[in-house]
C-alpha cells in the first residue's frame, strides 16, 4: 500500500500556484482557527465585560445602601446633639462614621445654615491609593444643605460628585459641587449622602423643647423652620475601584488564558481536521490530472476517513471504468461510422429516384465505409420466380459482364435463395465450400470465379413485399454475426429506396396517361360545355322573343274581349257572357305566366336592377290591398290590413316591392276558397329591418313540400290544382326580396293555411347601405 501523498501538509497553507490559472486562496485551517478564536475571544470578553458591570452595579448599590444607613444612623443619634448645638457630641457622633473606609467627610449644618460640626480625610495622596492628606480637607457646597432645610425630604438626597486638580466641577446628575480647601488635589469622584433632621413632638423631651425655643426665638420671629439641621456624609468609590481593578486583573489573566488555551486546542483540531482533508485535495488534484492511480492513506476514523476511503473506491471505480472505456472506444468508433454510413445512405436514398444512381451511390457507401471488398444486389421477379442482378461493385469487369446474365430460378428447394428470397432470412455463411450443395448451381462457378469465400446476404423487404437481397463480403477476412446485423439494417432502408423508385416509375407512367385521359375529357367536356352555353342561350333568347311575341296578341284579345263584354258589340246572352268571362281569365292567367317567364328570364341573365327609396311600409302596403280588393270580391274573400304597431319606413324599389306583395297576396287569394280571409301586417323585426306578413285561410302546403315551394317550375301538389300557373311566382318573389337584402319564409299546416313573410331594410339603417 502507498504512503500519503503529501509528507509535510504545512507546505500546503499557501501554495506557489494552483492549476487552471486559480488565484492563491485562504485556507480553510486559517479559516477554521480564525472563527473559532474570534468565538473564544468574543464569549470570554462578553461574560468578563458582564461580570464586572455586575460587580460594578453590586458595589455602587453596597455603598449607596452603607451611605443611607450611615446617613439615618448619624441623624437619629445627632438629632438631639443638633438641636442643642453640642458641637462636642457632634464631633464625636463623626468621629465614628468616619471609622468607615469609605467615609471621607462628615458634615452636620444647623437650621440656619451655619456648620455645627465637619470633618473630613482629605485627598489621596496617590490615585486609588489608601493614604489621604488630612491638611487638605474638602466638604460639599452648602446648596444641598439649604435646599434640604428649605425642602426637607423623609429620605437621604444622594449626590453623585467629582472633585478636580484644579476647582470644583459640577457634579454629571446634580447642581452641586465640592468645597476644595485647597488646589491640587487629583480627580477623585464621591456620593455625598444629605438627609434632612426633621422636626417631630416627643412628651419625654419637652424641657429640651423648651430650651430649643428660647435658642431659637430670636432666628425665628413668626414661625419655626421644617427642619432641626442637615446631616451630610461623604463616601468615595475609591475602595470600590480598587476593588474593580484587582478583580479586572484576575479576569484578564484568566481570560487571556483561556483564549490562549482555546486557540491552541483549536489550532490542534484544526490540525487534525484539515491535514487529511489537504490530502484529499492533493490526490483530487492528481486525480483531475489524469493519475488514476493516486491512492490516500486514512489518518483516522471519523467522517474525514470514511471520506478518505470513498475517495479511494472512488479512484479505483474511475480507473477500472477508464479501462473500460478505453476497451470499447474502438466498439463505439466503429459503430459511429455505421451510424454515419447510415445517415448518407438515407440522404443519397432521398436524393434520388433513379434506380440505377440510387444503387450505386448506395453500395460504393457501404463500401467505402464499413469496409466490404464486393457487393452485389439482386432483384425478385415474383411473377417469374427468377432473380438477376441489378447493380454490383468490386468485380472486375468479366465477373461483373458474367453476372449480368446470372438468371437465377428460386423455388422451394432448401436453398440459400430461397431462403432468402422466399422466407425473408437473412443469411451468413463462413465458407461457401462446406454449403455448396445449398447454393444454385447458377451462382456456385460465379462465386468461385470471383474468388469469393464467405458472405453475408439480407432480403430487401418493404411493406411485407420482398424485392431482392443485399450480399457483400470482406475479401479474404470472413464475414462475421456483426457484419450480418449491420447489412440487414442497411438492407431495409435500400428496400424502401428501391420500393419508391419503383413506385415512382409506376406513378410517372400512370401520372402520364392520367394526363393524357384527363386532356381528352376536358376537351369533349369543353365541347359539351359549348353546346350547353349556345343552348342555354337560344332557350333564353326563344322564351325572351316569344313571351313578347305572345303579350302582343293576348293584349288584342283582352281588349276585344273586355270590349265586347262593356257592350260594344251589341247586347249578349248569358251564355255568351260566360264564355267571355272564361276566356278573359283565362287571358289575364296567360299573361301572368308570360309575365313570370320574362322576369325569370332577366333574373336568369342578372338583368334585374333595383332602384331603392324610402317607402312608407303602412301606406304602401294600404295602397297595394287595396288595387287587389276587386280579386278577392269576385271570391268573397275577405281581405284586410292590420295597422303596424309603429311606423315603419322602408329602403326598396317601389316596383319591385308591389310586384313582391301582388305575387303574395294574389297566390293568398287564388288558394283560398270562398268566403275565406287574408290579411296583411307588418312589424319591426331584427335590428334594422321590417317584416311584412301574408297569411290565409286557404288550402295550405303539405311538409314534405315546403322545401320546394320557392324552386322555380316545382312540382308542389296543390288541393286546387286549377289555380297553379307555371310555378315561377315565388321562385321570382324571393329573388326580389333577395336582391333587397331581406329573407323570406314560409309556414303552413296542410287544410289550415298559409303564412308568407319577408324581411326588408329599413331607411337610414347601415342594412339599408349593403
Amino acid at each position: 500500500m502507498k504512503g500519503p501523498l503529501v509528507k509535510d501538509p504545512t507546505h500546503l497553507a499557501a501554495p506557489p500556484f494552483l492549476p487552471n490559472g486559480l488565484k492563491r486562496f485562504v485556507s480553510l485551517r486559517t479559516k477554521f482557527v480564525v472563527f473559532f478564536s474570534l468565538i473564544i475571544i468574543l464569549t470570554c470578553s462578553g461574560m468578563s465585560w458582564y461580570f464586572i458591570h455586575s460587580k460594578r452595579v453590586a458595589m455602587t448599590e453596597r455603598v449607596q445602601d452603607l451611605g443611607s444607613i450611615l446617613v439615618k444612623n448619624l441623624a437619629h443619634n445627632a438629632r438631639y446633639g443638633i438641636i442643642l448645638e453640642d458641637r462636642v457630641i457632634l464631633e464625636q457622633f463623626i468621629d465614628g462614621v468616619l471609622g468607615v473606609d469609605e467615609v471621607v467627610y462628615a458634615q452636620i449644618t444647623g437650621a440656619d445654615g451655619q456648620i455645627l460640626a465637619a470633618k473630613s480625610k482629605g485627598k489621596l495622596k496617590t490615585p486609588l491609593g489608601t493614604v489621604r492628606a488630612v491638611d487638605q480637607p474638602f466638604y460639599p457646597t452648602s446648596a444641598i444643605a439649604a435646599s434640604l432645610i428649605k425642602h426637607p425630604a423623609p429620605e437621604p438626597t444622594v449626590t453623585r460628585l467629582r472633585l478636580t486638580g484644579e476647582s470644583t466641577i459640577p457634579s454629571e446628575e446634580e447642581d452641586a459641587t465640592l468645597r476644595v480647601s485647597t488646589p491640587g488635589m487629583r480627580e477623585e469622584t464621591f456620593y455625598d449622602f444629605a438627609l434632612p433632621v426633621l422636626k417631630r413632638a416627643e412628651p419625654r423631651l419637652e424641657a429640651l423643647a423648651l430650651q430649643e425655643e428660647e435658642t431659637h426665638k430670636t432666628r425665628t420671629a413668626q414661625s419655626a423652620p421644617p427642619a432641626f439641621g442637615v446631616v451630610q456624609i461623604g463616601l468615595t468609590e475609591v475602595p470600590m475601584q480598587r476593588e474593580l481593578a484587582e478583580v479586572l486583573r484576575t479576569f484578564l489573566v484568566l481570560t487571556l488564558g483561556i483564549i490562549t488555551a482555546g486557540i491552541l486546542f483549536t489550532n490542534l483540531l484544526a490540525r487534525r481536521i484539515i491535514t487529511p482533508l489537504r490530502n484529499l485535495a492533493a490526490g483530487a488534484r492528481k486525480v483531475g490530472e489524469g493519475d488514476l492511480s493516486t491512492f490516500v492513506v486514512p489518518t483516522t476514523q471519523d467522517e474525514v476517513g470514511q471520506l478518505t476511503a470513498l475517495f479511494n473506491v472512488m479512484t479505483k471505480s474511475l480507473q477500472e471504468r477508464n479501462q473500460a472505456i478505453s476497451a470499447n472506444l474502438e466498439t463505439i468508433r466503429r459503430h459511429v461510422t455505421q451510424l454515419t454510413t447510415l445517415n448518407q445512405s438515407s440522404a443519397a436514398i432521398t436524393s434520388t429516384l433513379d434506380l440505377d444512381r440510387l444503387l450505386s451511390t448506395v453500395l460504393q457507401l457501404l463500401s467505402e465505409n464499413l469496409g466490404f471488398a464486393r457487393m452485389v444486389l439482386f432483384l425478385w421477379d415474383s411473377e417469374r420466380g427468377i432473380a438477376t442482378v441489378g447493380q454490383m461493385l468490386g468485380m472486375p469487369p468479366e465477373a461483373e459482364e458474367a453476372a449480368r446474365r446470372l438468371v437465377i430460378p428460386v423455388h422451394e428447394d432448401g436453398g440459400f435463395a430461397a431462403e432468402i428470397l422466399l422466407h425473408g432470412k437473412p443469411v451468413l455463411v463462413p465458407n461457401i465450400e462446406t454449403v455448396a450443395a445449398r447454393i444454385s448451381p447458377a451462382v456456385l462457378p460465379w462465386l468461385r470465379q470471383v474468388g469469393l469465400s464467405s458472405f453475408v446476404a439480407a432480403p430487401l423487404r418493404s411493406q411485407q413485399r420482398i424485392l431482392g437481397y443485399l450480399g457483400a463480403d470482406r475479401g479474404a477476412q470472413p464475414c462475421t454475426q456483426e457484419d450480418l446485423d449491420l447489412l440487414v439494417t442497411i438492407a431495409s432502408h435500400v428496400a424502401v429506396a428501391v420500393d419508391n423508385a419503383r413506385a415512382y416509375t409506376e406513378l410517372a407512367t400512370l401520372t402520364e396517361h392520367l394526363e393524357r385521359r384527363v386532356q381528352e375529357r376536358t376537351h369533349e367536356l369543353q365541347t359539351v360545355n359549348e353546346r350547353l352555353q349556345d343552348h342555354d342561350r337560344r332557350r333564353s333568347k326563344f322564351v325572351s322573343v316569344a313571351s313578347h311575341e305572345l303579350r302582343t296578341p293576348m293584349t288584342s284579345i283582352k281588349g276585344f274581349v273586355e270590349n265586347m263584354l262593356d257592350g260594344l258589340t251589341g247586347q249578349l246572352s248569358e251564355r255568351q257572357e260566360h264564355y267571355l268571362q272564361r276566356v278573359k281569365h283565362n287571358v289575364d292567367r296567360l299573361t301572368r305566366i308570360i309575365n313570370q317567364l320574362l322576369d325569370w328570364s332577366r333574373l336568369d341573365v342578372g338583368r334585374i336592377d333595383i332602384k331603392p327609396e324610402s317607402l312608407s311600409i303602412d301606406a304602401f302596403v294600404r295602397d297595394v290591398v287595396e288595387s287587389c280588393q276587386t280579386l278577392a270580391a269576385e271570391k268573397s274573400i275577405t281581405l284586410d290590413v292590420l295597422p303596424c304597431e309603429q311606423s315603419l319606413t322602408v329602403y326598396a324599389d317601389r316596383d319591385k316591392l308591389e310586384q313582391i306583395l301582388w305575387n303574395l297576396i294574389g297566390n293568398a287569394i287564388k288558394f283560398t276558397p270562398h268566403s275565406g280571409h287574408v290579411s296583411v301586417r307588418c312589424s319591426a323585426h331584427d335590428p334594422g329591418f321590417a317584416q311584412i306578413i301574408v297569411s290565409d285561410t286557404g288550402c295550405g302546403i303539405a311538409p314534405d313540400e315546403l322545401p320546394l315551394v320557392f324552386n322555380e317550375f316545382s312540382k308542389v301538389e296543390s288541393a286546387m290544382p286549377a289555380s297553379q300557373g307555371a310555378q315561377l311566382g315565388l321562385f321570382i318573389t324571393k329573388s326580389l326580396v333577395t336582391l333587397h337584402g331581406g329573407q323570406m319564409r314560409v309556414e303552413s299546416r296542410l287544410g289550415s293555411g298559409t303564412q308568407f313573410s319577408f324581411t326588408l331594410p329599413l331607411a337610414g339603417t347601415p342594412s339599408a347601405q349593403l
